[in-house]
């Protein structure tokens, strides 16, 4: 693509598709015809993309997630289709500075964390190799909410990301599906047919998503609910105008809100109608796709790979199963058996209360047809199982992750630790009826968002010593350890993230006013506020830290700054207080005339991948502390270490890959194993053995009891004490000792330039195996039996 037609395209979209002219349009409207003409390029390799598979025949992957942590898209298809020098050189010409420009773009936030920004990264990955597929997810209204802080506590605040017109989909008003959801279910001569109570339709969105160079195109489609009647006429003219928009409003609600709060019995309802919602909507549009294509549907497992982006979309398997049977005619067995040849499910946890569970109460009044399926899958199961002890139904509740696992036919974690405890811990007992069903995955990035993008000093750095095909091809980062022993190439990386830092420092303090020395050691810890991965325990040694300084000023302490970014879910009030103490603290530690200089903390608000892309690049240390055996993988960790920040961390999750992978001297470990930390809960009062046996972690815990960091209400974190004096389930405490150890190491390490940076640029240069192009490759072959088309 040259300039001049490049140029050409931004124009034409500016006059005809928005109606300005360039001395009138403003910033939006240069972003969007941006957009458009980015878009133009898409479109032509996504219709090609999609006539080949058709030609072809193909088996396509059909990925199912309750998120997608898409954030914005203009850069990615500028990146991947190599128009970025162009975009810059047009929009320069009409006075418009290129960045700016970018940043104007909503972050569509539709996921929470590590899960939907592995859809993500998938989606993308999926694309660059060529392999056919879908994306299925919800166009929530509302994304995860918007992050403030007010005396330091976490404030929700509606995610507008659709309040901006929105570039990169089609809506597609021809493709809609009728959802039924409660009503009765009638048996007449052996045939079930289930009579809804309640229907709302699910209309389509299509987003294609474009991989590196424009070589293929696959279609992330998003559901969102619409009323079947939406307009009460006769309500509303005689007045009752709520009753008239009754209908409409009841159906939105099913994709307004990402995650609603499932602490009350009307978000439990919710959250399980819009896991049905997506799963039905997709099996429908997979199933029309095939039978436009082929005629026998026992062939679907040839032709279609179903993939379970963890337990939300679990109904998958009753729902096929219930096509099959009640709309098609099939018998049960068979129809089981060909839901289990398409259906293949990813766990994402080991904590026992995140694998979803529901009370049968609502179950059967939401979905009374499908309860009754998933007994007869129960039974089946067990009849051919009769060594089984556990079953799907127990607890008067359904059990969503061994229904997953049954009625998959591989099950995948996203370590190789996580994997192995999942054997262990989880599914020991299906592990043992089925020993070749659990495979690993571990997880990866993109690279294209995840260095190239989003830090181009690095990334350009890698370009001109090793060209650029480390790009679609990460493991050819290797190639750079010869250069790590050039003193002048090492001075040029340290520049590279010297220069982010201050770009990152500048940044916060045009933003929030927030000071930011770019010579301390930039120590971030970015990720879902969970006790799990223990934030608490990182500012306990932040708060410890602080005394020590305090009682030694003029010791030689390495300068830092303790970087936060995170969301708690809003009924997860443990969570919330960890964030109020870290903001509490920083009001305390950051205005200590005696440790200024030396120690820093700031939370910066409303994380999200905008956000990550500018902390990630910017990073010298990074925090992966979450208690051994709890993080299935982590991806966070995989984005830090590939740009060149070293990482203090547990042996858990996909953590001890990175260590085996950069090496044991260049990753800072602490804390006990996972079989460690079993041991250690059968201590009885560990907590308070840990305590007494470090007066550091004594004393940080007695400044908080006593109200240091919350004048005038010493109550205010008793929460938090009292669990960790107590059953710190999550080992915070009997792990702060070691942790304290590794941190002064890094203390030591960071303060030699020259080792530092060696051991940072052997962290990019070694952490090439954590492509998601790599992950994708291994679903393709070990789980989909798919293959690229490129």
């Amino acid at each position: 693509m040259t300039t001049p037609s490049f140029r050409e395209s931004i124009l034409r979209h500016l006059t005809y598709s928005f109606g300005k002219d360039p001395d009138h349009a403003i910033l939006e409207d240069w972003r969007m015809a941006l957009s458009l003409g980015v878009r133009d390029r898409i479109v032509d390799a996504w219709f090609k993309s999609t006539k080949r598979t058709y030609e072809t025949g193909a088996k396509r992957v059909y990925y199912l997630s309750m998120e997608y942590l898409i954030g914005r898209l203009l850069e990615d298809g500028l990146v991947n289709l190599e128009l970025v020098d162009e975009a810059r050189e047009v929009l320069a010409e009409f006075g418009y500075d290129y960045d700016t420009v970018l940043a104007d773009e909503p972050d569509a936030a539709l996921g929470n964390g590590g899960l939907g920004r592995l859809a993500a990264c998938f989606m993308e990955s999926l694309s660059t190799i060529g392999c056919p597929a879908h994306g299925y997810g919800i166009r929530y209204e509302h994304g995860l909410f918007r992050q403030s802080f007010v005396d330091g506590r976490q404030i929700e605040q509606p995610e507008l990301w659709l309040g901006q017109r929105h570039a990169w989909e089609f809506e597609r008003p021809e493709v809609r599906y009728r959802i039924g959801f409660g009503g009765h279910v009638d048996v007449r001569d052996g045939h079930y047919r289930w009579h809804p109570g309640e229907e709302v339709e699910a209309e389509a969105f299509d987003t294609p998503t474009v991989g590196w160079k424009g070589r293929w195109a696959n279609t992330l489609r998003l559901w969102s609910g619409r009323a079947i009647h939406p307009f009460d006429l006769e309500a509303f003219n005689h007045g009752d105008f709520t009753r008239a928009a009754a209908p409409e409003a009841l159906a939105r609600t099913i994709s307004r809100v990402l995650y609603p709060d499932d602490t009350t019995e009307q978000g439990r309802e919710l959250r399980l109608k819009q896991e049905y919602f997506l799963t039905a909507s997709a099996l429908r549009d997979i199933l029309r796709r095939f039978s436009n294509q082929f005629d026998d549907l026992r062939k679907l497992p040839e032709k279609v790979a179903i993939q379970l982006n963890d337990t939300h979309p679990a109904i998958a398997g009753p729902e096929l199963i219930r096509i099959l049977v009640d709309e098609k005619g099939f018998d049960f067995d068979e129809a089981m058996e060909i839901a289990q040849g398409c259906l293949s499910y990813t766990n994402h946890t080991l904590l026992p209360e995140a694998l979803e569970a529901w009370g049968e109460q609502l179950f059967g009044r939401l979905l009374p047809r499908h309860i009754g399926i998933i007994d007869r899958i129960d039974a089946t199961h067990a009849g051919r199982n009769p060594s089984r002890t556990q079953s799907m139904r127990a607890d008067q509740s359904v059990k969503m992750g061994q229904l997953s696992f049954v009625m998959a036919h591989k099950v995948n974690g996203v370590s190789a630790l996580h994997t192995d405890l999942m054997k262990t811990t989880v599914f020991s007992e299906l592990h043992g009826l089925h020993p070749d069903r659990i495979v690993n995955q571990t997880n990866g990035v993109t690279p294209r968002r995840w260095l190239l993008s989003c830090n181009p000093g690095l990334a350009g750095l890698i370009t001109e010593s090793i060209g650029e095909d480390w790009v679609d091809d990460l493991e050819q980062l290797s190639k750079l350890e010869p250069f790590i022993d050039d003193a002048g190439w090492l001075e040029h990386f340290d520049a590279v993230k010297r220069d982010n830092k201050v770009w990152l420092s500048n940044w916060m303090r045009d933003t929030y006013g927030m000071h930011a020395d770019p010579d301390a050691l930039f120590d971030v810890q970015i990720k879902r506020i969970h006790e799990y991965k223990r934030q608490h325990l990182n500012i306990l040694e932040t708060i410890a830290l602080w005394q020590e300084m305090r009682e030694n000023p003029n010791a030689d302490w390495t300068p830092r700054l303790k970087l936060f970014g995170g969301k708690a879910a809003p009924g997860y009030f443990f969570a919330k207080d960890i964030i109020r103490l870290i903001n509490d603290a920083a009001s305390v530690i950051n205005n200590d005339p005696l440790t200024q200089g030396m120690l820093r903390i700031a939370f910066l608000p409303n994380y999200n991948v905008s956000l990550a892309e500018r902390m990630i690049p910017a990073a010298d240390l990074s925090e992966q502390v979450s208690t051994a055996g709890k993080e299935a993988s982590g991806t966070g960790n995989m984005k830090l270490a590939l740009n060149g920040a070293p990482t203090i961390g547990t042996l858990d999750g996909a953590n001890v890959e990175i260590r085996e992978r950069v090496g044991a001297d260049n990753f800072f470990l602490f804390g006990m194993t996972a079989q460690e930390v079993e041991d250690r809960r059968r201590v009885e009062g560990h907590a308070g053995l840990a305590i007494a046996a470090d007066d550091r972690l004594k004393g940080a815990l007695d400044l908080i009891r006593d109200g240091r960091f919350s004048p005038g209400e010493t109550d205010r974190y008793r929460g938090i004490t009292e669990n960790l004096e107590g059953p710190d389930y999550f080992l915070v405490c009997s792990d702060f000792t070691d942790y304290w150890r590794a941190q002064r190491e890094v203390d030591v390490v960071f303060r030699d330039d020259k080792a530092w940076d060696r051991m940072a640029a052997l962290n990019t240069a070694r952490s090439g195996w954590f492509s998601s192009d790599r992950t994708i490759r291994g679903y393709m072959a070990d789980i989909w039996n798919a293959e690229s088309l490129l």
